[in-house]
């Protein structure tokens, strides 16, 4: 089980770099000077010239890559001496390390990777992503739940009661869902219930996670507001998992095991759920895997549609900014996430399934 860990864990830093990579060049070849929109177009030749040598972009593109790589990397290596040096460790940069192995004029350190600086707010882009990033995973985590639990139980008797009125509703329902496109979903939901229906329904278009008491000035959780945009990111991964649950119960209890399982005279209940239900569950688990980490990329339409100030939000602004660090530091953490997620749902497959070989 440990070499099966320890193999995953170094697919997903490789899979980690050739993401960093891309997104690395794909953002350097766009037109745009970095420094103009520190500065403004009115800055002088020198102020622009300085800001360059601070970000690093008067190296060549080989060695901001590095640099950039550096600024990453957990471990990184640093100039303790030369304060004009890009490696220099500053301490308003990368903050105070965990670890620091000096030897000469250079140090080996243990620190939290360093995603830079927006080029319009001057905040540090790890501090915005984790000013937006609880909300989207709250969004997120609450969507996929929903998901889960109620596609595995609409899945279960549409397969036991295959090819009738329920079934064939609920494949209806499954088709439906898996057409809708998320915009268009988080529209109409919206106009549906946060406007005609919202005398009856309470619920606002443009809700806050967050409310303020106005006597007492209290912060307290809304969940209220939590309820259409979580159930507008969840409609397709609904219909998948359903759909999923359904196909993979009916080739499951079509098995020689399960037919002996009941010829032993176990009841229903049992041999569908602690049989055939387990068994049935390993490409509904992986299915959820991927639309999880989808729904952490995927939520941008939804959360600009519900005003959610999640990482969606962020990402929409930077474009609209042509804000590339926070972009760029969106992206790699949305492709941590992913990669974790996707590490540990092979382990929990590995454990469900032993025909899986750990070793």
């Amino acid at each position: 089980m440990t070499k099966y860990i320890i193999r995953r864990l170094l697919y997903g830093i490789l899979v980690l770099w050739g993401v960093t990579t891309v997104v690395f060049f794909l953002f350097n070849i766009l037109p745009g000077d970095p420094a103009r929109m520190l500065l403004g177009q009115r800055a002088d030749v020198s102020s622009v010239e300085a800001i360059k040598k601070d970000l690093g972009l008067d190296k060549a593109v080989l060695v901001q890559y590095l640099n950039f790589l550096n600024d990453l990397s957990p471990i990184s290596l640093h100039n303790v001496q030369d304060k004009e040096s890009y490696w220099f460790l500053n301490p308003e940069k990368y903050g105070s390390p965990a670890l620091q192995l000096n030897f000469g004029n250079r140090a080996l350190v243990l620190k939290k990777p360093y995603l830079r600086r927006s080029y319009q707010s001057k905040r540090a882009v790890s501090a915005i992503i984790s000013e937006a990033f609880p909300k989207t995973l709250l969004l997120a985590t609450t969507s996929i739940f929903l998901a889960m639990v109620l596609g595995i139980l609409l899945g279960i008797p549409a397969a036991l009661y295959k090819d009738s009125p329920l079934d064939k509703f609920l494949l209806v329902f499954s088709s439906l869902g898996m057409s809708i496109p998320s915009f268009f979903a988080a529209i109409l939901i919206a106009w549906l219930f946060a406007f005609v229906l919202a005398d009856y329904t309470g619920l606002q278009m443009f809700g806050s996670l967050y409310s303020v008491d106005d006597y007492t000035g209290e912060v307290y959780l809304n969940l209220k507001n939590l309820i259409l945009p979580a159930i507008t990111l969840g409609i397709r991964p609904l219909a998948i998992v359903m759909s999923l649950t359904r196909s993979s119960l009916l080739d499951v209890l079509s098995q020689d095991y399960i037919r002996t399982a009941y010829a032993k005279g176990l009841s229903k209940f049992r041999v569908v759920v602690m049989h055939g239900l387990r068994n049935a569950l390993n490409p509904v688990l992986t299915a959820i895997t991927g639309w999880f980490a989808s729904l952490m990329a995927g939520a941008v339409f939804v959360e600009y549609v519900f005003d959610w100030k999640g990482i969606g939000i962020v990402i929409v602004d930077s474009l609209e900014k042509y804000d590339l660090p926070v972009i760029m530091g969106a992206v790699l953490f949305i492709s941590v996430i992913l990669i974790l997620v996707n590490i540990f749902m092979d382990i929990i497959y590995a454990l469900l399934d032993p025909r899986v070989r750990l070793g």
